[in-house]
């Protein structure tokens, strides 16, 4: 690819401390079938041997691969650095994959023809396989799932729909995107208070909350489970409710904040801050409802 060229699709790749997988995700994007691509490998102040995995691929292709890192190789966070990739891409079309994932083989190609062909969609995204079997081993073997969306599949979904279903089930978060640029340039990018858990959720809200998406029933993506990933640590730490309290409070923020008070989003989101508002209102109605099925089991023996 010429380097003056502009790339159709610019792929942006977060990483941090990830020299296990890094390699293996780089060469998922080099193996595309589409090849009118650039990727930046966003270095989030890495200390292993990622950095220098990053630069070589930019040193075998300087027109294709680029390195970016923050002023003083500082760790910044997630949404940071998505950032950061996002204001250095030139493509009409936007990805994203994460460091430690896998893309299979015909993802560009496929998701350029969608959006080339559905101009209505301001994004399109596919089922993400939930990757167990990477490992090898024989327990996990069988582990591995389809997510499954509840709204209509290979057509256009008007807002919110989409983001109604991944806030009802989070098994459904989008994983696998393209983006028109135009539409990340709408929205402001990633927001910056999400440092890791939740800082995609709150940027495909924003997106899912005013653009049409085109939902593909096709798979392209490798969601690799293992202990290091940032879910994973998140939820062994136990921090998975203060931070999803913290994303539903900055969603309902955004919402109203941009005139979205009166939509189905609207009415789930505070549903689901009820209990984080209420605790004691809740674990009442919890002991009443425990008190009526001991009285209603009593009763019919």
């Amino acid at each position: 690819m010429n380097a003056a060229r502009t790339p159709h699709v610019s792929v942006v790749l977060i990483f941090l401390n990830g020299e296990e997988f890094l390699r293996e995700a780089i060469e998922s994007v080099v193996k595309q079938s589409f090849q009118d691509w650039e990727l930046l490998l966003v270095d989030d102040g890495s200390t292993d041997s990622s950095s220098a995995i990053a630069r070589s691929y930019v040193a075998s292709d300087p027109s294709r691969f680029i390195y970016l890192e923050h002023d003083g190789h500082l760790n910044r966070g997630m949404s940071a650095s998505r950032n950061l990739g996002i204001a250095r891409s030139r493509g009409t079309f936007i990805s994203f994959i994460d460091a430690d994932d896998v893309w299979l083989p015909h993802k560009l190609e496929r998701q350029v023809e969608i959006l080339t062909s559905q101009p209505e969609a301001a994004l399109v995204c596919g089922r993400t396989e939930w990757w167990y079997s990477w490992t090898r081993k024989p327990e996990d073997q069988s582990r591995d799932f389809l997510q499954k969306y509840s709204v209509p599949l290979d057509t256009v979904i008007q807002p919110p729909a989409v983001l109604d279903m991944f806030l009802q089930d989070e098994w459904a978060s989008l994983c696998d995107i393209m983006v028109r640029r135009s539409a990340i340039e709408t929205v402001g990018g990633y927001d910056d208070m999400f440092r890791g858990m939740y800082e995609d959720q709150a940027f495909h809200a924003k997106l899912c909350a005013r653009f049409p998406v085109f939902v593909s029933s096709e798979c392209w993506y490798r969601y690799r489970q293992h202990e290091k990933a940032c879910t994973t640590q998140s939820h062994q730490a136990g921090l998975w409710a203060s931070t999803r309290k913290m994303f539903l409070l900055w969603l309902e923020s955004y919402l109203a904040a941009n005139g979205l008070k009166h939509t189905s989003t609207w009415e789930i989101v505070r549903g689901m801050l009820f209990p984080y508002r209420h605790p004691r209102l809740v674990r009442l109605s919890a002991q009443v409802r425990r008190l009526k099925d001991r009285i209603q089991r009593s009763l019919s023996r």
